[in-house]
């Protein structure tokens, strides 16, 4: 039986994973200095099981929320169909969703930096590929990349 659900959760993570892969923009939430939170889409990319990236300035809210505390929620939402049910007059939605807690830190290695980053463009941008090191040779060093390591695994919800 213990074997079973460990099992139906690992499942349920890889499901979740994927919802988190196929979404366009994946809300980031985490919390200002003064304690109010501060939610933001931004463009993620997954690494592996744990591993999440997105960039950013070297300044801004985002930086300050995270040198505050580190520990952030990704949600991310990959299908939303609201749909009118005529047979029983209901009103209701389709949808696959996901979320997750992790801690996030500035990568400050350069390779790792260079490695986020192409795996950004090879997801969002991936024809334009072979522009990609005259963008790091141009920006690498005022660019922030953000690490974000699942801290327990992620959970997802579907109506399909």
């Amino acid at each position: 039986m213990r074997q079973m659900r460990k099992a139906q959760r690992q499942k349920d993570a890889e499901w979740a994973l994927s919802v988190f892969d196929r979404a366009p923009y994946v809300t980031v939430s985490m919390n200002r200095i003064d304690g109010s939170p501060y939610g933001i889409p931004l463009s993620l990319v997954r690494r592996d099981d744990i591993t999440f990236y997105f960039h950013c300035a070297e300044e801004g809210e985002k930086i300050d929320c995270l040198k505050h505390n580190s520990i952030v929620s990704i949600s991310a939402v990959s299908k939303c169909t609201p749909k009118f049910e005529e047979g029983t007059n209901n009103f209701t939605e389709y949808f696959h969703s996901a979320i997750a807690i992790g801690k996030a830190e500035i990568v400050t290695n350069d390779n790792e930096k260079i490695e986020a980053l192409r795996l950004l463009c090879e997801r969002f941008l991936p024809k334009y590929i072979e522009h990609f090191p005259e963008a790091i040779e141009r920006s690498l060093n005022r660019t922030t990349v953000v690490r974000i390591t699942l801290t327990e695994p992620p959970v997802g919800k579907c109506k399909p």
